[in-house]
């Protein structure tokens, strides 16, 4: 059995090297998914006979031939396979996707073998993984808390050492979030960078972007490279790449500009001083490999109408989904008790607004992206901020009772601050795992690049992982 703490890029090596087979690989996941999942619900569908199947064949010759991967119950649909979304009626409905969406497509070229599905929150709605259709994911570091979300089940898998990699998305920080929880690196690329096809052309007018979490820098930078790039008819694509993201793992990024923030955006929440430490101390660190670290201020951050905005632009997507996707698939209405309390409420928001508010949201959201474009052109070439305000929290905190819908709504606003921003914009962002708290939880700190500049990002990401490196960590519940 392979060391189950090996990256996918050194699982690729031994296949390559003929130092172990497909075959095993996947045998290898799904016996630690076996082992492990009783203890944390992250791998909800598993797939094993097909992985088995496919393993055993002929699998496209692509940079992670055999490297056995999960993927997450929302988007990256498989033609022929169920996908259930979180969603209660859809698991009730056994429902099974139409297309292959163009990310599945290219992770079987790249050579990935699925062995499962994990676990999501209802329409990935909350920054945590507790649907009622499947139950709390819970957190490898302390099964009694919050892996985050909504990729919290891809997290869990991942940081337990279930699988090395993990597909995953993020409209609002829901790769960032998990990684953060569950001591991993999690890169929102910039929008548009992997495509939607051809079911969509953006999701939630532009705010959620698709990729993974990894272990390490390096293996987020390779899956980029095998899945990024536009496909004809995308309404919008990314500035292309310099080169391969792999050339820029260990690269010198140059003495950098870096402007630290730990205030939350908007004072919604107080920032914990665990997550505070962690960007105090990744700061120093930047410092001591030579950039230019200063604090600032994002003063356009601030803006009392940037959550009401993102809300409505959301809550659009939520009843989009319920109103006209999911009854066209279904072939039947959604109705009120087929949902969480929050789903329906976040619908009801929508359905309370006229079309021109939804287009001056998407305004207001717009011309934070102007401010952030203006902030680096004032000379910072990269922000630092906390990921989440808070450790990994308790499970149940975002149960929202028939009552009080949206009491979950407002707990995820104290949680997450800092990630909306960056979805609003369309930069890239990334979680790194820097740091731990004393009661041994994992606390990531969050960076932004410009539009376009993945690269940089990984070029620093690696740097900080050399000098105070993550990947040896385990947590309590690992294989």
């Amino acid at each position: 059995m392979a060391d189950p703490h090996l990256d996918a890029c050194a699982l690729a090596s031994l296949v390559r090297d003929g130092l172990a087979s497909p075959t095993e690989l996947v045998e290898d996941a799904i016996t630690r998914i076996e082992k492990l999942d009783p203890q944390l619900n992250a791998v909800i569908r598993p797939r094993f006979d097909e992985a088995r199947r496919e393993a055993a064949g002929g699998l496209p010759d692509g940079p992670f031939r055999g490297v056995p991967i999960v993927l997450k119950d929302l988007l990256c649909d498989g033609e022929g396979e169920e996908i259930h979304y979180g969603m209660r009626a859809l698991k009730e409905a056994r429902y099974v996707a139409r297309t292959d969406q163009e990310l599945r497509r290219r992770f079987r070229q790249a050579g990935f073998v699925v062995v499962g599905r994990t676990n999501a929150p209802e329409l990935g709605i909350l920054p945590t993984t507790e649907p009622v259709a499947y139950g709390p994911t819970r957190n490898p570091w302390d099964t009694s808390r919050s892996t985050g979300g909504s990729s919290g089940g891809s997290a869990a898998a991942v940081a337990s050492g279930m699988v090395p990699v993990a597909h995953a998305n993020d409209g609002g920080g829901s790769i960032r979030i998990p990684a953060s929880a569950c001591g991993l690196v999690g890169l929102k690329p910039t929008r548009a960078r992997v495509s939607l096809a051809p079911e969509f052309g953006d999701v939630m007018g532009g705010l959620v972007c698709e990729l993974a979490v990894t272990r390490t820098v390096r293996d987020t930078a390779a899956v980029l490279d095998a899945v990024a790039g536009a496909v004809p008819g995308d309404p919008y694509v990314a500035p292309p790449p310099l080169r391969p993201y792999a050339d820029d793992v260990g690269a010198d990024p140059g003495r950098l500009r870096i402007g630290v923030q730990t205030d939350a955006f908007g004072g919604v929440s107080t920032t914990h001083p665990d997550c505070v430490a962690a960007v105090d101390a990744t700061a120093s660190l930047l410092a001591s490999l030579g950039h230019a670290v200063d604090t600032t201020h994002i003063d356009a951050l601030d803006d009392p109408t940037f959550v009401s905005s993102f809300v409505l632009v959301w809550s659009a997507g939520v009843a989009y989904d319920l109103d006209h996707y999911w009854p066209a698939h279904l072939g039947r209405p959604i109705a009120h008790d087929d949902v969480e309390p929050l789903t329906w409420a976040l619908a009801d928001v929508a359905r309370g607004a006229d079309a021109g508010a939804f287009l001056a949201a998407r305004q207001q959201l717009q011309t934070v992206g102007r401010a952030m474009g203006a902030w680096h052109a004032s000379g910072f070439d990269l922000l630092l901020t906390p990921t989440i305000a808070e450790p990994p929290p308790p499970l149940g905190e975002f149960d929202s009772p028939p009552d009080n819908p949206l009491h979950g709504l407002f707990r995820a606003a104290a949680l997450v601050p800092f990630t909306p921003v960056f979805n609003a914009t369309g930069q890239p962002a990334i979680s790194l795992p820097v740091h731990w708290n004393a009661a041994g939880l994992p606390i990531g700190v969050q960076l932004v690049a410009p539009l376009g500049r993945e690269d940089l990002l990984i070029r620093v990401a690696a740097q900080l992982e050399e000098a105070a490196p993550w990947s040896g960590r385990r947590p309590p519940v690992s294989a």
